[in-house]
């Protein structure tokens, strides 16, 4: 009886703490069925994950306005059930203090804001994962471990991120910044990132005009220390449209860049890249779809090529 009454009353005590904290599960599995053709090879049937993720995130209410979060995610294969890489936090690890007023501090690992604002806010079709992802976009500079970063409040549409990363003594010190706006039919964003020698700028506008949605990004990519002579920087640009019909989508994107810079793909991934795709979205959790996307690549030999037909089914929970 002893025991009972004073796990009751730590229970009672415990009650407030809990009522003032939320944790929640949740994730997606993006999973595709596509016959794919690479370089000069065979066509292959295969099965593909498309970024799948689980993630817990919770918040807790400090009071005055103040409050306390944390996010995990883990990236895994749902064509294997395998970790997408040996980390097994892997795509996000952090935690946050801020206030809707101040904005917030984070610290841990995340993917760059720079991407989100620009790559990722036009890939309308499948956001940018599988074998239809950009495979021109840039990620020179982009730092997601260590970092430091600051969040500012939504002031009139407007918000921004500034991220610091420590490169503790292994790596150089990296800097990312996203800038947004949203307001209305239009959305613009910027972003910039930097480690070391190499540094990328990109700016992004998207605008929604009845049923259809149009965007696109500009980007420009400085390798910073290739040898004298040696092409160090390019421009890479994409551009997608959208127009919905009930709960049907047709997209359309198409994306061109001159070769790699010197240390980025070794002068790889110059070239063009096509995808065409519809989506069914069956409710506002689950959508079947299809597509089509062609990579048609500078490289010698076709080897940098791919197309892929694909069907797929996305499922959040």
């Amino acid at each position: 009886m002893k025991k009972i009454a004073i796990a009751a009353a730590i229970a009672a005590l415990s009650a407030p703490v809990f009522a003032q904290s939320s944790v929640t599960l949740w994730g997606r599995l993006n999973t595709s069925v596509e016959s794919i053709k690479t370089g000069n090879g065979d066509r292959v049937a295969s099965v593909i994950n498309n970024n799948s993720r689980l993630g817990f995130k919770g918040t807790e209410d400090l009071g005055g306005g103040l409050k306390a979060s944390f996010a995990l995610e883990h990236g895994l294969n749902s064509d294997d059930g395998k970790q997408t890489n040996p980390a097994f936090w892997n795509r996000e690890a952090s935690v946050q203090i801020g206030s809707n007023d101040f904005g917030a501090i984070r610290l841990g690992r995340w993917t760059p804001g720079s991407y989100y604002a620009t790559a990722d806010y036009v890939s309308m079709h499948n956001h940018d994962t599988g074998t239809s992802e950009d495979k021109l976009y840039s990620g020179a500079g982009f730092t997601q471990t260590n970092k430091v970063g600051y969040f500012t409040p939504n002031i009139n549409g407007f918000n921004g991120e500034f991220t610091v990363h420590a490169g503790e003594g292994v790596d150089p010190r990296g800097y990312d910044v996203a800038l947004n706006y949203d307001q209305g039919p239009m959305h613009l964003g910027a972003g910039y990132s930097k480690q070391g020698p190499a540094k990328q700028y990109a700016i992004r506008g998207l605008y929604e005009l009845g049923a259809f949605t149009f965007g696109g990004y500009a980007q420009r990519e400085e390798a910073g220390n290739a040898p004298a002579g040696v092409k160090d920087a390019r421009w890479i640009g994409r551009a997608a449209v959208m127009y919905t019909l009930g709960q049907s989508e047709f997209h359309l994107n198409v994306g061109g860049t001159k070769a790699g810079a010197y240390s980025f793909n070794g002068g790889r991934n110059g070239g063009k890249q096509y995808t065409l795709a519809y989506n069914y979205n069956l409710s506002k959790r689950t959508k079947v779809y299809a597509f089509y996307t062609a990579v048609d690549a500078t490289t010698a030999n076709k080897r940098d090529d791919l197309n892929s037909f694909a069907l797929g089914v996305r499922h959040n929970f």
